[in-house]
């Protein structure tokens, strides 16, 4: 076959690659599953990104897993569902579409009203709702389009409903006062685990209440002043002998002039300050507590929008911050500021708008988890979920056991309204899925619904079975769950993963996932988090669009290990090494496999008989087929345990080296001579090494795989069903892998003393090797024209007699020491006065930096990875210095 009958461009562009295949994947219905008793299965049901969202490199490696994964199930013969779908994300939603609201008309949602509301939300999701999955298209995300949901989806919603009246009726669901984390942005309530806190530079107060009644004045120390307002008392622990006799008499809070009592209390700690605590019950959780312990009164004076209310009297209508300053203000002209020190603490803020939460008591709707919890805990202690890493299954179990009800309302307006009726006529409370046409006590019609909205998590923690069909007994129900795989990060074992296995025990009454894999989380390349805010976001549909989408999963993948997290980087500065994980040199990869198989495909005539391939004798074949069966093993196995980075790099050490740089290199002389045996075997081997490789390659960069799968001899429409390969026995050769192995040791000796000794390409070296082994004579003697053209290699002699020729450089390796002369081949004397500069180049750059690392100073003031980069720069230059004293050494003797 000659170059001129290749169907492939002499450079890849993924570009117009993907698209093309992605079109054709899905217009043949191969993302469909299709149920077929008996046969076995695997179901992943991915997790459902917000409606709102945008690919990030979260994303694209929680995505990139998925897609391996399935892939690979499919391969092996699995009727394998990937089940896509999108989140609702009330809040994160709602907010969106109040922004471009009030962006365009100037309006909140109040001026709307809430069915006005919902229809904007509704069709702002239609236009910019879709866009993350388009994006995974882009990623080459295999999903069962078909079977797509959303969490506000009919079927979807009645699952929901049906959830909350069940625990209603089972006395789970209650209505009650508790103190909750309230966002005066979003205007709802939040969970604790929506909670974001942020170190803040801040202040301590510290702060005199004169005593009362006899008794002494108390300093107290805050770091919100503004909430003293709102005090009901101080505390102090019963064993602080400071505090015995001021027990149960009072202070007066300054600026209210209230008599407040002092309370014993174990919350108060004797080592802090003073060991006095003021306690604000109605604007702190742990201050609630002791309120409740000790009965104090609860006087709201921060309220919903964050201002301060009657309650705070002359302050009422300010904000809380611009409290603040006028209580320190007012507090410093009264003399009751003690001091003000610099203090360093955690603010609590919303994790979507960013807001700092007010924890407020409220009435809301709670799910009492005890008994959800206590059904799901025997499940992970029998591990018959499997966590991986397995130390998040411990984690999950400590939480199960200390779980706290779930605060499940929501103050806003878009989600699954509580199926929740009042009867206005005789209070009747109904709690049912479909919506009462009348009361059944009083026969009213006169009903109204409770006006918010479940938490989304509460729909979410469905999203398993409830995708598949529940609480209808469907057959895709029956087929596919349990599911198998459940991918996540970490951040949401808790929030998701954890209320997930409570529901699917509780409904299902068995596992949700048989695997829960916890994968790492994407940094920059410096450690930090990735975030678009922060400036320190990588978009990947950039990345796709610079590298491709094989280059940026593959990148991913490298670097996907058992560590918890990923230091991304997108491309160098420096020359790309060809195992570096970054996206360019994975693009680099992609240009190998593809060059490769143009010259495979022009060094094959027509249809190879790749029977020859079974029964290979020469080594060359014999090593490559042992290697391709090594492959397919360490692959395999790497990806049943969901270790991706070994997959990856198993397969790029296979490629790059074995086959592209040796084996490729290997048969060149054999395709191109007489012996038509010999060159059909090598181009049978070439054919079935390669095709093998691709449907390798296949789960992890599906595009380049299936457009030179396409070009290469192979049987099938599409290699994304083609069968995943299995090592053949057979072929497993240690002798042939050790005899090229000593070969490679050869070779690599040789091209090392030729490039330090610069000796110029063009010419050939004499190779002269001494070893006593009888198996390295034989192995050099069967392979000498392997060396000669990999080495550059002119007259060769072995022997255990062979003696070290003047002026030669020299090579040791475990049976054999190889010398290179060198007269004749550079100029010598040129070569020993160059050495000798280098030599003395090093050596004052080694006593500069010993010098710089002798200084205490330097040590001590200088960044820690600064000190490290010198003293590895040291032992660079040292290791340098000793082979250039060798080399010179090899030259005058």
């Amino acid at each position: 076959m000659d170059s001129t009958s290749i169907q492939m461009d002499k450079v890849y562009n993924p570009k117009t690659v993907e698209s093309r295949w992605y079109a054709f994947w899905e217009q043949g219905g191969y993302f469909r599953a299709e149920r077929k008793p008996g046969a076995p299965r695997f179901s992943i049901t991915i997790p459902p990104p917000n409606v709102t969202g945008e690919l990030h490199m979260g994303h694209a490696l929680q995505h990139t897993l998925h897609d391996t994964v399935t892939r690979y199930k499919r391969m092996q013969g699995f009727v394998t569902l990937c089940l896509p779908g999108t989140d609702h994300a009330g809040i994160a939603t709602q907010m969106r579409a109040e922004q471009l609201l009030y962006k365009e008309e100037g309006k909140s949602r109040f001026d709307l009203g809430r069915d006005e509301m919902l229809k904007r939300i509704w069709a702002w999701r239609e236009k910019y709702g879709g866009l993350i999955l388009k994006q995974f298209r882009a990623l080459g995300c295999s999903y069962d389009w078909s079977r797509e949901r959303f969490t506000l989806d009919e079927g979807y919603a009645r699952a929901v409903l049906e959830a909350f009246v069940r625990f209603y009726q089972k006395g789970w669901v209650y209505r009650g006062r508790r103190m909750v984390n309230w966002c005066p942005s979003c205007k709802t309530v939040i969970s604790d685990l929506e909670v974001e806190e942020e170190t803040a530079q801040g202040h301590l107060w510290h702060i005199r209440y004169p005593g009362a009644d006899g008794g002494p004045d108390v300093v107290v120390a805050t770091t919100r002043p503004e909430t003293m307002l709102g005090d009901t008392g101080v505390a102090v622990h019963p064993t602080d002998a400071r505090w015995k006799d001021a027990i149960g008499r009072h202070v007066r809070l300054p600026l209210m002039d209230r008599l407040i009592p002092i309370v014993a209390d174990d919350y108060a700690d004797p080592k802090m300050g003073s060991g006095a605590v003021k306690v604000t019950p109605a604007h702190d959780p742990n201050d609630y507590e002791v309120g409740q312990r000790h009965h104090l009164p609860e006087i709201l004076v921060i309220g919903l929008d964050a201002r301060m209310t009657p309650e705070a009297g002359p302050y009422a209508g300010m904000d809380r911050y611009d409290c603040r300053k006028a209580v320190v203000e007012a507090l410093q002209g009264q003399g009751l500021l003690v001091r003000i020190e610099d203090y360093e603490h955690m603010v609590p803020r919303h994790d979507k708008c960013k807001t700092v939460i007010e924890p407020l008591p409220m009435e809301q709707w709670f799910v009492s988890m005890r008994a959800l919890a206590d059904h799901a805990l025997p499940v992970l202690e029998r591990n018959e979920i499997a966590y991986v890493p397995d130390r998040f299954r411990g984690y999950s179990v400590d939480w199960l056991k200390n779980i706290r009800d779930w605060c499940v309302s929501r103050q806003i307006w878009w989600g699954h309204r509580i199926p929740v009726w009042t009867c206005r006529a005789c209070h009747e409370i109904i709690v049912q899925v479909d919506a009462p046409t009348a009361c059944p006590k009083c026969q009213s019609a006169d009903l109204e619904q409770d006006p918010d909205v479940l938490d989304t998590w509460f729909s979410s923690a469905l999203w398993p079975f409830a995708t598949l069909g529940w609480p209808e007994k469907t057959e895709d129900l029956r087929y596919f769950h349990p599911t198998d795989l459940m991918i996540t990060g970490r951040d949401i074992l808790y929030l998701w993963v954890a209320r997930m296995i409570m529901t699917a025990v509780e409904f299902k009454d068995e596992v949700p996932f048989r695997t829960v894999l916890v994968h790492p989380t994407v940094q920059t390349k410096d450690g930090r988090r990735m975030s678009k805010s922060l400036g320190t976001g990588i978009d990947p549909m950039e990345l796709i669009d610079k590298y491709g989408t094989d280059a940026t999963r593959f990148s991913l993948l490298l670097q996907c290990g058992s560590s918890q997290d990923i230091r991304f980087d997108a491309d160098v500065v420096d020359n790309v090494v060809q195992d570096s994980p970054t996206a360019e040199a994975c693009r680099n990869f992609c240009n190998k496999i593809w060059n490769a198989t143009r010259f495979v495909l022009m060094n094959l005539e027509g249809q190879p008989d790749l029977t020859l391939a079974d029964r290979p004798t020469e080594l060359a074949d014999r090593w490559i087929m042992s290697r391709y069966g090594r492959t397919v093993q360490r692959v395999t196995e790497a990806l049943d345990v969901y270790r991706f980075d070994e997959a990856a790099r198993a397969l790029h050490d296979f490629v790059w080296s074995e086959w592209c740089d040796w084996y490729l290199e290997m048969v060149k002389g054999r395709l191109n001579g007489d012996d038509a045996q010999s060159r059909a075997t090598a181009q049978a081997v070439l054919a079935r090494v390669l095709e093998g490789t691709l449907r390798l390659l296949h789960p992890m960069m599906p595009f380049i795989s299936e457009e030179v799968w396409q070009q290469v001899p192979h049987q099938g429409e599409t290699l994304m069903v083609a069968a995943w390969p299995k090592a053949d026995e057979s072929h497993l050769d240690a002798e042939a892998e050790w005899q090229v192995g000593l070969v490679q040791e050869i070779v690599g000796a040789v091209r090392n003393i030729r490039g330090e000794m610069r000796v110029p390409p063009v010419r050939r070296a004499d190779l002269l090797i001494r070893t006593e082994s009888p198996e390295v004579r034989r192995v050099v003697e069967a392979n000498r024209a392997i060396l000669a053209d990999l080495a550059r290699v002119g007259t060769l002699t072995v022997g255990a007699d062979v003696a070290r020729p003047p002026e030669s450089a020299s090579a040791v390796l475990k049976d054999a020491e190889l010398y290179v002369p060198l007269k004749g081949l550079i100029d010598l004397d040129l070569e020993r006065t160059r050495l000798q500069k280098e030599i003395d180049r090093l050596t004052v750059a080694i006593t500069g930096i010993d010098k710089k690392l002798a200084n205490a100073g330097f040590v001590a003031k200088a960044p820690t990875d600064v000190v490290e980069r010198e003293r590895q720069k040291r032992n660079e230059c040292e290791a340098s210095l000793t082979r250039l004293r060798e080399n010179l050494t090899a030259l005058t003797a």
